[in-house]
Protein backbone atom coordinates (compact mmCIF):
# COMPACT_ATOMS: atom_id res chain seq x y z
CA UNK A 1 0.00 0.00 0.00
CA UNK A 2 1.04 3.46 -0.42
CA UNK A 3 0.44 6.40 1.12
CA UNK A 4 -2.59 7.92 1.68
CA UNK A 5 -4.09 10.00 -1.01
CA UNK A 6 -1.84 8.27 -4.02
CA UNK A 7 -4.18 7.07 -6.73
CA UNK A 8 -1.73 4.74 -8.26
CA UNK A 9 -3.43 1.82 -5.51
CA UNK A 10 -5.79 0.59 -7.34
CA UNK A 11 -5.06 1.41 -11.33
CA UNK A 12 -5.53 -1.76 -12.47
CA UNK A 13 -8.34 -2.94 -11.11
CA UNK A 14 -9.73 0.44 -11.75
CA UNK A 15 -9.22 -0.12 -15.63
CA UNK A 16 -10.51 -3.68 -15.42
CA UNK A 17 -14.04 -2.75 -14.14
CA UNK A 18 -14.11 0.15 -16.65
CA UNK A 19 -12.92 -1.89 -19.34
CA UNK A 20 -15.20 -4.94 -18.03
CA UNK A 21 -18.43 -2.45 -17.98
CA UNK A 22 -18.07 -1.02 -21.67
CA UNK A 23 -17.45 -4.44 -23.39
CA UNK A 24 -20.02 -6.64 -21.34
CA UNK A 25 -22.04 -4.79 -18.64
CA UNK A 26 -23.48 -2.35 -20.49
CA UNK A 27 -24.18 -4.06 -23.82
CA UNK A 28 -25.69 -6.92 -21.72
CA UNK A 29 -28.65 -7.63 -20.54
CA UNK A 30 -28.93 -10.47 -18.01
CA UNK A 31 -31.77 -12.43 -17.15
CA UNK A 32 -31.02 -13.69 -13.84
CA UNK A 33 -28.28 -12.87 -11.05
CA UNK A 34 -26.95 -16.77 -12.09
CA UNK A 35 -27.01 -15.35 -15.88
CA UNK A 36 -24.99 -12.41 -14.91
CA UNK A 37 -23.06 -14.54 -12.70
CA UNK A 38 -22.17 -16.72 -15.28
CA UNK A 39 -21.64 -13.90 -18.34
CA UNK A 40 -19.05 -12.36 -15.90
CA UNK A 41 -17.02 -15.32 -14.56
CA UNK A 42 -16.88 -16.19 -18.78
CA UNK A 43 -15.27 -12.74 -19.40
CA UNK A 44 -12.79 -12.36 -16.97
CA UNK A 45 -12.04 -16.06 -18.30
CA UNK A 46 -11.80 -14.90 -21.87
CA UNK A 47 -10.17 -11.65 -20.26
CA UNK A 48 -7.38 -13.55 -18.92
CA UNK A 49 -6.97 -16.01 -21.03
CA UNK A 50 -7.59 -15.27 -24.96
CA UNK A 51 -7.94 -11.50 -25.17
CA UNK A 52 -4.62 -10.05 -26.63
CA UNK A 53 -3.45 -7.44 -24.90
CA UNK A 54 -1.33 -4.26 -26.35
CA UNK A 55 0.60 -3.80 -22.83
CA UNK A 56 2.08 -7.02 -23.77
CA UNK A 57 3.29 -6.62 -27.10
CA UNK A 58 -0.61 -8.17 -28.92
CA UNK A 59 0.02 -11.57 -27.07
CA UNK A 60 -2.54 -13.24 -24.49
CA UNK A 61 -1.48 -12.92 -20.62
CA UNK A 62 -1.30 -17.08 -21.14
CA UNK A 63 0.89 -16.53 -24.02
CA UNK A 64 2.97 -14.07 -22.23
CA UNK A 65 3.30 -16.14 -18.78
CA UNK A 66 4.57 -19.15 -21.08
CA UNK A 67 7.54 -16.98 -23.17
CA UNK A 68 8.79 -15.82 -19.11
CA UNK A 69 8.52 -19.04 -18.18
CA UNK A 70 10.75 -20.33 -21.04
CA UNK A 71 13.26 -17.54 -20.47
CA UNK A 72 13.18 -18.32 -16.87
CA UNK A 73 13.81 -21.88 -17.37
CA UNK A 74 17.02 -21.25 -20.16
CA UNK A 75 18.23 -18.91 -17.33
CA UNK A 76 18.08 -21.16 -15.17
CA UNK A 77 20.08 -23.83 -16.50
Amino acid sequence: MSRKANCWDNAITESFFKTSKCELIYRSEFCSWNDAYRQIYDYINWYNNQRIQQILGYLTPKEMESLIKSKTAKKAY
